[in-house]
Formats: C-alpha cells, structure tokens, sequence
C-alpha cells in the first residue's frame, strides 16, 4: 500500500517585494529634501549636546558662562526638491548666562547677546530681560540663538553685545501685564535713514478706566549713570527737525478707553560738526505731569545738534 505524500506549504515568494520596497526607498531618498546626518538618526542613538564652560569677563555685570553647540554634521546629501525642513531651522544652539547686580537697587536688565563664527562674524543677535535683580544678587539664564539658515556658517562663540539697566521701579512693564497705574508706556526700535531719527513712544491703557491725556509726553534725558543731561534742547514738535517725515499732529486732549493706545515720537538728527558729539541712552518719559515714570531706551545719537523734537500724542488706530 503506497504511504501518502507529506504536503508542504508552498514557499512564500518575498524577494520581489522587499525589492521593491528597497527600490522604492531609494527612490524617495533621491526626490528628498536636502538633510544633515539624516541617516544616523535612530531612537535612542542621538546624545545631546555638553556645555562648554566660557571665560568670559563679561561687560556691566553680564557674562556669558557656557556655550552649548550641536554636533559638526556631515555634509547634506543632493536633493533635488525644496522644502519648509530646508530652510531655517533651529540651531540647537543655547548660551547660558548669569547677571550680578553691583548697585544699591533693584534693577532690571536688557540684555543683547551675539553669536558669532570662528572669524568673529556675527550670526545672530537674541536679547534677553532679565528682571528686578536685588542689589548684590546673581540670576542666571538662557538664550537660543534660535533659527539660522542652512548656508550659514557654524557657531562657534558668544559674547555680550550689549547691556542696559534701569531701576525696576521705572522699568516698562513686562508683554502681558498691567501696571497698577492701569497705562503701559514704552518704546519701539524705531527708523533710521539718512541721518534722521523716529523713534515711536506707546501708551497702552491696559486699566479699567479711562485715561486722559493732552499735549506731549513730559521727558528727561538720561546717561548711562541715569544721571540728567544737560545741553539739549527739547522742542514741542519735530518741524524745527525735519519737513519730510509728515506734519505733526496739533496737541490736543486724548481719552483713552480701556485696549485704546496712544502714540508720540521723538524725531533727531544724527549731524556732527564742530563739538563734541552727545550720545542720550535713556529717557525718563511721563504721559503727562503726576504719571509714574517710565525709563525706556531709544539711543539718542544726538551729534552736534543740540535738539530733541517731540510730536504730542494721539490716538493710535486700532
């Protein structure tokens, strides 16, 4: 009696289709977006990046304390499309600092801190606010340098730009709050061309009742020390200044409702002839007589000219 046959599965064919998985792999690489290092990437294998410890001496009791930079990554492979993930992304790159405060007062800090190639090129500027450090007191803080274009050339240094301080008591109120006082006064970056000035002064009455203004902003020039300047005279208007930024507006009583806003300007020309050239870093600004004041930062290049204009406030449009 024959013995009956043993039945075997029949194999199971994958070798064409993992080959044509692969190809379609390599196909989708070469249409990709161009990447560094995309291929070392895997769950568990990325290390984050040491701090480096910074000697720095700092500048007005700022310094930079350690740099944390990324890894050197290999060159991108070719690609032949574009994308978001090509452009700007975050460098990864974060400097910490720390801020001591040598005076007698509380004071809070503006802090503008570089980043810069091997060649001392500056990549990138990022500001940090560092708030009512007491007298003798450190805080200590970060900055990312935040997004940098791929050609951008590698980071390898930062240092302290710039530093500005002012007593906290009179220091603009931080994005997103109110002052007891119900108005929030500050001051915008503001224009530059040709030698000629605009800086925009804002008030913002963040309270619950309404608040009324009327002419100019009362002001004070300060040094560095915030101690006053004497010699510049401040004219009610810009005309004396300039004709070609607009006419100013005729002062005239402004009630601001509760979310209104209001905005002045402070116009100069930066001319220097015979004398010696007056620099103004701080301004101590009133919205009117009996308001708290405010010490804000626009940077008065003054030159030689000996002049100020003021344009009085009015309503901004919503």
């Amino acid at each position: 009696m024959p013995r009956p046959a043993v039945l075997r599965p029949a194999p199971v064919r994958t070798a064409p289709f993992l080959s044509a998985l692969a190809a379609t792999a390599l196909l989708l690489t070469a249409c990709g977006t161009e990447r560094a290092g995309a291929g070392n990437a895997g769950a568990g294998t990325a290390e984050s990046p040491s701090p480096t410890q910074v000697h720095d001496p700092g500048k007005d009791g700022v310094r930079i304390t350690a740099l944390t930079l990324p890894s050197a990554s290999p060159s991108p492979t070719r690609s032949y499309s574009v994308s978001a993930e090509s452009l700007a992304r975050d460098s990864g790159i974060v400097a910490a600092y720390e801020v001591t405060n040598k005076g007698t007062e509380t004071l809070t800090y503006s802090v503008i801190i570089t980043f810069m190639s091997a060649d001392g090129g500056a990549m990138a500027n990022q500001t940090a606010t560092v708030r009512d450090v007491g007298p003798g007191k450190t805080v200590r803080g970060t900055v990312r340098a935040g997004e940098l274009p791929p050609t951008t050339p590698r980071v390898t240094q930062a240092k302290v730009l710039e530093v500005t301080k002012v007593p906290s008591s009179e220091a603009p109120a931080a994005p997103g709050t109110c002052p007891a006082s119900g108005i929030r006064v500050s001051a915008d970056k503001g224009d530059a061309a040709m030698g000629l000035r605009i800086v925009g002064l804002h008030l913002d009455n963040c309270g619950t009742r309404d608040y009324t203004i009327d002419g100019y902003p009362l002001l004070e020039l300060l040094d560095v020390d915030l101690k006053h300047v004497d010699g510049i005279k401040i004219l009610d208007g810009s005309h004396e200044i300039t004709t070609g930024a607009g006419a100013d507006e005729s002062p005239r009583p402004v009630t601001l409702g509760p979310g209104e806003s209001a905005t002045a300007g402070l116009v100069w020309r930066n001319t220097t002839e015979f004398g010696t050239p007056v620099n103004v870093p701080y301004v101590r600004v009133r919205a009117k007589a009996g308001a708290d004041p405010v010490i804000v930062t626009p940077n008065l290049d003054l030159g030689t000219t000996g002049k100020l204009g003021v344009r009085p406030w009015e309503k901004a449009e919503r």
